[in-house]
């Protein structure tokens, strides 16, 4: 069962859970946000049902802004550092989640709000989104993963520049360096992603949270670490039910019925 929550709703259906931030007027990310989405998290985490995780904004104006500014002024390096961890855990915890998980943007994604798509596996845009890193306005630098998840996602040239200088980025430009999967019309962007989760759903669960943990994992390897971590995975998928299923189901040209075990 996942936990209610005051500024963060879910919902489960057919094996997605659509997780919505609603926290008017700008869905900021609030230390409050921050801990009920860890807490949903770590609800989702339990549920075998719940195959793909998609993260959306209430509205259709702002996906997500950054932090509350307000609640930047009084903040030393101590208690900075303190904040930041928090949305670093908070970023972490889902970009380290064993199922997929769908970033739907729905309107700007401001400092914190692009960060939290960047933790995302995958990310499907309305036109009218865009994104931005802005916090060298404020005199200050992305510290959400900003600056290390940016650069491995898209060219290090690229990110630097959209670091350093803090421009906005327009969901075409964001599709055309790879930071985007897709762009869809105004209003589309949670339907595609609904779909693009069957897709996912539609697999074998064992097999889609091994790849995910084999390329991130991988990621921060030597490419021959690599290599052995991705043929233990693959390996273990062959112990599978859902790979016994797979096979069987392709030999006997039906569809599969995966059970995630």
């Amino acid at each position: 069962m996942v936990r209610s929550s005051e500024f963060v709703t879910c919902e489960i259906t057919d094996g997605a859970a659509v997780v919505r931030i609603d926290r008017p007027p700008v869905n900021a990310l609030s230390l409050q946000v921050l801990q009920e989405l860890r807490g949903i998290f770590t609800d989702l985490a339990a549920l075998p049902q719940v195959l793909v995780v998609i993260i959306t904004g209430a509205g259709e104006k702002i996906f997500v802004a950054g932090a509350d500014i307000d609640g930047l002024k009084e903040l030393t390096p101590e208690t900075g550092k303190t904040v930041n961890g928090m949305y670093q855990l908070t970023f972490n915890q889902i970009a380290d989640f064993h199922r997929p998980v769908i970033c739907a943007v729905n309107g700007l994604a401001l400092g914190g709000g692009a960060e939290l798509a960047l933790a995302c596996d995958i990310r499907i845009a309305a036109e009218h989104s865009s994104f931005s890193w802005p916090e060298v306005n404020l005199g200050l630098i992305p510290a959400g993963g900003g600056t290390q998840r940016l650069g491995r996602q898209i060219s290090m040239a690229k990110a630097k520049e959209l670091i350093f200088t803090g421009r906005r980025l327009t969901a075409v430009e964001a599709e055309s360096i790879g930071l985007i999967n897709q762009v869809v019309p105004q209003g589309e962007a949670l339907s595609a992603a609904k779909e693009m989760a069957r897709l996912i759903a539609a697999k074998g669960p064992v097999a889609v949270a091994q790849a995910k943990k084999a390329m991130n994992q991988g990621l921060e390897l030597p490419l021959q670490e690599g290599f052995a971590l991705e043929l233990e995975l693959s390996a273990a998928c062959f112990g599978t039910q859902d790979a016994k299923e797979g096979i069987s189901a392709f030999f006997g040209k039906r569809t599969p019925e995966f059970k995630g075990v």
